[in-house]
């Protein structure tokens, strides 16, 4: 006799490699629970061979630690901060620099693999079983050390025709200065992400920040300098945001990542900006809520990438994926 699908047990290693931090996880199915995580610092100026070996031996942590528990593991699941094709070869090297480097088959001498960009990893977690659930289409979007979004339509990431379909703040806005004339290339990752947090709070104010989280404390003790950042940060993500939703018209927006779950004036400047800037009156009240994930919607969605290939029947509206490890 079959197992029925929710007696089903279904397990897979996720590892969402972003900026800052490498967290993995072997993940249990269909309820997503994490059973065993482990994280580690990324230094990823130490160069893309050295990344992805520590990523390598991460996976190999998590695999003895399920055969441990007589886990069969279905799979490795990897979401990476970058550009990512549809045959799931990364394809840019801006923080993470696995461009050129065959990542796919290195963790496919481990167990069956799919790499994937990490924003789809996580928009796929929240479809699945985080915010997203309720909603037939929606954009997710992921405020770290970068800022990146995806459009989910019934449970389905969309990649665009190359796997491009995540760049929302990267490019300049050339525009001239009304005022003076001045050439302006403003670069909204440059500005709202948190690394552009602590430089740009790092140029006005006395005492230094090496943190998002700092300069996010800061704000709330109302320090002049953080309040300043922080808000007009806030501000300019919403612009952002807002430009996606008279594009894209979806039904509700999904924020992850670090310092899109810090809340406070950040979150509040970021809602305000997004409603002020929505041409649409119908669309103004859209949901703008929090990836109910947290920050474990990337290794989460990472894991599951394995089951829309594996089990595509296992959870309602998984989207599948024809990505192939060698």
């Amino acid at each position: 006799m079959s197992t029925p699908n929710s007696e089903r047990k279904i397990h897979a290693i996720g590892l969402d490699v972003g900026g800052t931090k490498i967290a993995g996880g072997l993940v249990a199915f269909p309820a997503g629970r994490v059973l065993a995580r482990r994280v580690i610092p990324t230094g990823a100026e130490r160069g893309g061979e050295v990344v992805l070996q520590d990523t390598l031996r991460l996976a190999e942590e998590l695999l003895h630690e399920a055969a441990g528990l007589q886990l069969k593991v279905s799979g490795i699941g990897v979401g990476v901060a970058e550009l990512v094709d549809l045959k799931g070869q990364v394809t840019s090297g801006q923080t993470i620099r696995w461009e050129g480097l065959p990542v796919q088959e290195r963790f496919s001498s481990l167990a069956p693999t799919i790499v994937e960009s990490d924003v789809r990893a996580a928009a796929l977690a929240e479809a699945l079983l985080g915010s997203g659930k309720s909603f037939e289409l929606f954009a997710y979007v992921t405020v770290g050390t970068g800022i990146s979004y995806s459009l989910v339509q019934a449970g389905r990431p969309y990649a665009g025709a190359r796997g491009n379909a995540l760049v929302l703040s990267s490019s300049p806005l050339t525009t001239t200065c009304t005022h003076c004339g001045a050439l302006l290339r403003p670069v909204l990752e440059e500005f709202a992400s948190g690394p552009a947090l602590v430089a740009r709070y790092n140029n006005q104010a006395a005492n230094k920040a090496e943190r998002a989280q700092e300069v996010l404390a800061a704000a709330e003790s109302s320090d002049s300098a953080a309040v300043d950042v922080v808000k007009t940060a806030g501000e300019s993500l919403g612009v952002s945001v807002a430009f996606l939703i008279n594009t894209l018209d979806p039904q509700a927006v999904i924020v992850g990542g670090g310092l899109g779950l810090a809340g406070g004036l950040y979150w509040n400047s970021f809602v305000n900006s997004v409603r002020q800037h929505i041409w649409a009156d119908t669309s103004r009240d859209l949901p703008i809520l929090e990836a109910q994930l947290g920050t474990d919607a990337g290794l989460i969605g990472a894991a599951a990438t394995i089951l829309g290939r594996e089990h595509p029947d296992l959870l309602p509206g998984c989207c599948g994926t024809s990505r192939e490890s060698p």
